[in-house]
């Protein structure tokens, strides 16, 4: 009865009276101060003042209900897609909002909408893949910074194909623990392709020597991340490397220099499909005509294919005899023998060119390790 007395008195009262009233219902439904009977007739007046002409009555309504877990599922929708002071209080913190009701509010709202919804206390693995998958920079920022958003790896290689090239979401994503190996690889790649493209980079250095010391430094990092990655993403990740164009022979022979057999091992599984086991016994002690035939089914020419197997041969015998026991490392000695060759191939000559910078750089290295021992020895 007081309810139908209170329809009955809404239909005249003044909008500042409406609203108070509004208030006052919705605050004594959130704290359960009415039986089951009452409780459905408040349902029945606060789904009534949905349709009142002043957005300030249904403003009412929704902060007093804005918190409460037990508020009608129904009305909050409603308060959802009402004018955006309105909507925006139901969506930023109503619990009562399903994944479902979020997920159909970020497709077809703003971008304030989208950007509310990344900004929740609590965004589950569906809600932020619809905003990874349609948000714009804006909104993919907020859900990253957002400490209980719930980021699937999925979502998180998305946001990088979609975002990787912004310097903003790029720092944000590679601070992530949980960012998948592949995905932080990429993330170094378009770092790389972004420096190359910089006018002043072109300007200082010339484009064409821009885009090589790019693509070296993507190998560089790409070679790190593989190396440190655990076994289970390892495989995962050289398929990245495969798909992006980016296991070049280039690459194959800085990880065969730098010591990474497991790299070498699993990108000629990767480039072959010959079976994993197969791969490590002839890489780890084949005989030349093995490791030759098993190079190029992985796809390498024969003048590749043979010096990568002088290279491998030479892995062979640093592996076994222990690095002090060389005269000198893998890049140096290959190189060696391809200045020794009267007529080199094209293939060997470039081969030879990168051996020469990746000798320069260990040269570089081991000075880099000498100047600091030599320091902490003076002090």
């Amino acid at each position: 009865m007081i309810i139908q007395a209170f329809l009955r008195w809404v239909e005249t009262a003044k909008t500042s009276d409406r609203a108070r009233a509004a208030s006052a219902l919705a605050r004594a439904y959130a704290k359960a101060d009415m039986n089951g009977i009452d409780r459905h007739a408040a349902e029945m007046a606060m789904t009534y003042l949905l349709d009142d002409p002043s957005p300030k009555v249904r403003l009412s309504l929704v902060e007093a209900l804005a918190d409460c877990p037990t508020a009608p599922r129904t009305v909050m929708k409603a308060l959802a897609e009402d004018q955006p002071e309105v909507a925006f209080v139901a969506i930023s913190r109503s619990p009562v909002l399903s994944d479902e009701d979020l997920v159909d509010l970020a497709a077809r709202g703003t971008a304030e909408t989208r950007a509310l919804i990344a900004a929740r206390d609590t965004v589950s693995c569906s809600v932020a893949a619809a905003i990874a998958e349609i948000g714009d920079e804006e909104e993919v920022s907020i859900l990253l910074e957002n400490d209980g958003a719930a980021l699937p790896q999925r979502s998180l290689m998305r946001i990088v194909n979609r975002f990787g090239h912004i310097a903003d979401i790029r720092e944000r994503l590679l601070a992530r623990v949980d960012l998948p190996s592949d995905a932080r690889q990429l993330l170094a790649a378009r770092l790389g392709d972004a420096l190359a493209c910089c006018s002043l980079v072109q300007a200082t250095i010339g484009a064409a020597r821009a885009e090589r010391v790019s693509r070296e430094a993507g190998d560089v990092a790409a070679l790190a991340m593989a190396t440190a990655a655990p076994p289970e993403d390892l495989a995962r990740m050289i398929a990245h490397l495969r798909e992006t164009g980016r296991l070049t022979p280039a690459f194959l022979m800085r990880s065969l220099c730098g010591g990474a057999g497991e790299l070498f091992v699993a990108a000629i599984v990767e480039l072959s499909g010959v079976a994993p086991r197969r791969v490590r016994s002839i890489i780890s002690g084949g005989r030349v005509h093995s490791i030759r035939a098993l190079l190029e089914s992985a796809g390498l020419g024969r003048d590749v294919g043979e010096i990568f197997a002088e290279a491998v041969l030479l892995w062979q015998g640093q592996a076994s005899e222990g690095d002090d026991a060389l005269p000198a490392p893998i890049t140096t000695r290959l190189l060696g023998r391809l200045r020794s060759r009267k007529t080199p191939s094209n293939a060997a000559a470039a081969i030879a060119e990168l051996l020469e910078r990746l000798a320069f750089a260990e040269k570089r290295q081991l000075a880099r390790d000498y100047a600091l021992l030599a320091s902490l020895k003076a002090a």
